[in-house]
């Protein structure tokens, strides 16, 4: 297989919307849980040296991925997804927030859907994020918080768990 590709990052502010593309080394079985899997979820989701670490996880239509990003000095900030619609090893559908400890959404923060796509390719399995906001301003504010640099950190450590896993078969 060839050497992981980077993240590549398409913006339209002008249709609130965000586009990634990403591909892995690995197989569509293993990169789908490892996107839907709090335990795999966990150890990539965050950029170092944060880490993201689940309170719940139901994986279902109308269930949701609560979770904490914290940080290397104990700073937590909450935030969730909460599942729409999800064709098993082929895309899900989400809406991401950010919450308070308590799991209530941030109405100060954007809420953004998310449409992950999954699809074989030669070397493995590419990835398409379809990140949209109601706003124009929710996508920016997503970018001012550094989410193209922290996101594409955390792609890598997908990289690097998908490399892991590949390495002990």
């Amino acid at each position: 297989m060839s050497t992981n590709k980077t993240a590549q990052f398409t913006k339209d502010l002008a249709n609130k919307k965000m586009q990634v593309i990403k591909e892995f080394n690995a197989p569509v079985a293993d990169v789908w849980a490892a996107w839907t899997k709090s335990e795999l979820l966990d150890q990539w989701w965050a950029p170092k040296p944060w880490k993201a670490e689940t309170k719940s996880m139901d994986f279902t239509e109308g269930g949701k991925w609560a979770y904490f990003m914290v940080g290397p000095e104990g700073e937590r900030h909450g935030a969730v997804i909460n599942y729409k619609k999800i064709e098993s090893g082929k895309s899900f559908t989400g809406e991401d927030a950010f919450t308070d400890d308590n799991g209530q959404v941030n109405k100060e923060m954007p809420v953004m859907t998310w449409h992950v796509q999954f699809v074989s390719v030669a070397d493995g399995t590419k990835v398409t994020i379809d990140i949209t906001s109601p706003t124009e301003e929710g996508i920016e504010t997503l970018l001012k918080m550094g989410f193209q640099e922290g996101f594409t950190m955390g792609l890598g450590n997908l990289d690097e768990l998908l490399a892991k896993k590949a390495a002990k078969a």
